[in-house]
């Protein structure tokens, strides 16, 4: 593979990793507790653990991708503009969509820890 199919490859996976953690962490889990007796104990529930764990490697693995693409394109970005100095917009923007990756996982992230139960007041 080369850089570019590497690159679009780390992308969807990441993407597609973040899309099942949201669909299946908010929807089946938080429908569980919600199912519960009233003497539920939210703080030592499976549920909980799950979605903060879910959390946690959401903002991590993003996190990681975001910084194997940053290294990979600055690196390019930065031999480009040895050789071009009018590029420097265009390759602003490339190592830019690398760092969306991470937004995407902090996203994802407060959306999880966000549907964490807590007990009625």
């Amino acid at each position: 593979m080369n850089g570019k199919q590497k690159f679009y490859m780390t992308l969807a996976v990441v993407q597609v990793f973040l899309v099942v953690v949201l669909i299946f962490s908010m929807n089946g889990l938080v429908r569980v507790v919600r199912a519960q007796a009233d003497n539920f104990d939210y703080y030592n529930s499976p549920t909980t653990a799950v979605l903060a764990i879910s959390a946690a490697l959401a903002i991590s693995i993003s996190g990681l991708a975001a910084a194997h693409v940053i290294r990979t394109v600055g690196t390019a970005a930065i031999s480009a503009l040895s050789e071009r100095e009018e590029a420097f917009g265009k390759l602003v923007v490339i190592v830019a969509l690398g760092e969306a990756i991470a937004i995407y996982g902090l996203i994802i992230a407060i959306l999880l820890v966000f549907q964490i139960p807590s007990p009625p007041a």
